[in-house]
């Protein structure tokens, strides 16, 4: 019974672990070239084959030390890179536009009106 729940429990780790490095690996691929060096980050190749290699791993080879430098990879992205691309404007789709410097937090700042 205990092996049984540990197993349903590794399952749903490697699958969440695979979900994340997917997510990833498309929104590095949706966002802009040019942003990347705007942002001052590694090239998008760069992070193509990084998250590539975790998908790969997460699907081909089950080994939960690599699939945790996998996870470890996509974390980073999703905590450091893209939000940095966002910043810059090229963090592809699910951007909200419209939004000007001088918005405020409810709305256009209209001045002395």
């Amino acid at each position: 019974m205990l092996m049984s729940a540990f197993g349903g429990l590794m399952w749903l780790l490697y699958t969440a672990m695979l979900v994340l490095a997917v997510v990833a690996f498309v929104m590095a691929a949706l966002a802009r070239e040019d942003a990347y060096r705007a942002a001052g980050k590694k090239t998008k190749p760069f992070w193509l084959v990084i998250l590539g290699i975790a998908v790969a791993v997460n699907l081909l080879l089950p080994m939960l030390f690599l699939q945790l430098a996998g996870l470890v990879a996509s974390i980073v992205f999703f905590v450091d890179v893209r939000p940095a691309l966002r910043q810059v404007g090229g963090g592809g789709p699910g951007r909200r536009g419209g939004g000007s410097s001088s918005d405020g937090p409810y709305g256009p700042y209209n001045g002395r009106r």
